[in-house]
């Protein structure tokens, strides 16, 4: 008799999206520490790269982790870090030290590292891989994005003085919500059984080598170091060129922290579109022509709009402040990039089906690997940050040039490095 996995499904699902209700808090938290502390745009985004470079740290030790102790032992680990983690940043915030921030970031890391180490390959065995595997991941996907929009959306109405005179401590509630819900999933993982791989064969060696023997997951290791960094600076930098004060882009009338991470927060809401559908049509769509797909109209969007001049402006729905939600004129440059969440919503999971596809008893290795490369997502928007930094304030739309290169990377591996082949020895 088929076995019933709609508890352990569930599950899986609601802590992809404590991933990103944990991960995207950090956005937001860039901003409040820059103004809080008198720093520039490259040190407030080093609590994403925090967060991110644990990754590359915990990522190899995390699939030996799960391949030896199995996903319910290690997603008990990953939520009691991630409380811990949480609760550093908090204390963050008592002491107000940048540094003692930097370090909760780090340990959340670890904690997302392991969660990601767990979800991925949990739903895509559940879904028994293929199309299905894929559909099971949009569908996670989806709830992971709902909860990265909720907390950008979250801290602006908790700041209503404005992000340039927020402190750490106005986030406490976010924070305190986060251990709490870290505490119920303990609880709820805790007495649900989760399905494990099956250990009655002979283990795979833990070894590097075995993964790594097949070109198509090697290939996309790399593809996810960049998505993950696309991903996450497209919205870093908009949010930040939105409401530089010396760019005045939004006018002198509105709210420009507002708007701006109104603005940021539709990018991710329209991720959740976007895996919503990606999770319907996923189980009839091939990974590889949804990827090719997206990422050839991902291009177009970001190159147009580094070309397009920011004084061509567009009315966009945003809220303003204690002006409520409405039509705002921001850049239809930042319109277009805004657009891009539509496709970068199924990269992942379609990335990862393709890599682990006829890995067997190496996924779990595989797994580990995929998540030290997620350190992308610290690296590429410091380096997006860094070029603004450089060139100064006409700066902002030229960086994105970081992001066409990688999508077009991608569309390469969806178009070649995808296809599965073993290296040669």
């Amino acid at each position: 008799m088929k076995k019933n996995y709609t508890i352990p499904i569930i599950v899986m699902i609601l802590l992809f999206g404590m991933i990103s209700f944990v991960t995207n808090l950090a956005s937001p938290m860039g901003d409040i520490l820059k103004n809080q502390f008198n720093i520039p745009n490259w040190h407030g985004t080093l609590g994403v790269f925090a967060n991110f470079i644990a990754y590359a740290v915990m990522g190899i030790p995390a699939g030996r982790m799960l391949q030896r102790r199995g996903y319910k032992r290690t997603a008990l680990i990953a939520i009691a870090v991630g409380f811990i983690g949480v609760g550093v940043q908090a204390l963050s915030g008592v002491v107000a030290s940048f540094g003692v921030y930097l370090v909760g970031a780090f340990i959340a890391g670890f904690s997302m590292c392991l969660l990601n180490t767990v979800v991925n390959p949990m739903l895509n065995r559940l879904g028994g891989g293929g199309n299905r595997g894929n559909q099971l991941i949009q569908f996670g996907g989806t709830f992971n994005s709902l909860c990265g929009t909720a907390v950008i959306v979250i801290t602006g109405l908790l700041i209503p003085q404005g992000i340039k005179n927020a402190e750490i401590s106005n986030a406490f509630p976010l924070m305190y919500a986060a251990m709490a819900i870290f505490a119920l999933a303990f609880v709820v993982i805790l007495l649900t059984a989760i399905p494990e791989a099956d250990r009655t064969a002979e283990p795979a060696p833990v070894s590097l080598r075995g993964p790594l023997q097949y070109r198509h997951f090697v290939l996309g290791a790399i593809a996810i170091f960049i998505y993950v960094g696309v991903e996450v600076g497209i919205p870093n930098v908009l949010n930040k060129w939105l409401q530089n004060p010396d760019l005045a882009l939004l006018g002198t009338s509105v709210n420009a922290e507002a708007v701006a991470g109104s603005v940021a927060a539709t990018y991710w809401f329209l991720m959740l579109i976007g895996r919503l559908v990606g999770g319907i049509v996923g189980s009839r769509v091939s990974p590889r022509a949804m990827i090719a797909t997206v990422a050839c109209l991902a291009i177009a969007l970001v190159a147009t709009a580094i070309c397009v001049p920011a004084s061509v402006m567009v009315n966009f729905p945003a809220f303003n402040g204690v002006h409520g939600f409405g039509l705002n004129l921001i850049p239809l440059s930042a319109a277009l990039l805004v657009c891009v969440g539509l496709c970068t919503s199924v990269m992942w999971g379609g990335i990862f089906n393709l890599a682990v596809e006829g890995l067997g008893s190496y996924t779990e290795q595989a797994s580990g690997i995929f998540m030290a490369l997620v350190c992308g997502g610290g690296v590429l928007p410091l380096l997006q940050n860094g070029v603004v930094d450089i060139v100064g304030v006409a700066g902002y739309q030229p960086s994105y040039w970081v992001v066409v290169a990688g999508f077009a990377y991608i569309l390469f591996y969806a178009l070649v490095g995808s296809k599965p082949k073993t290296v040669k020895q």
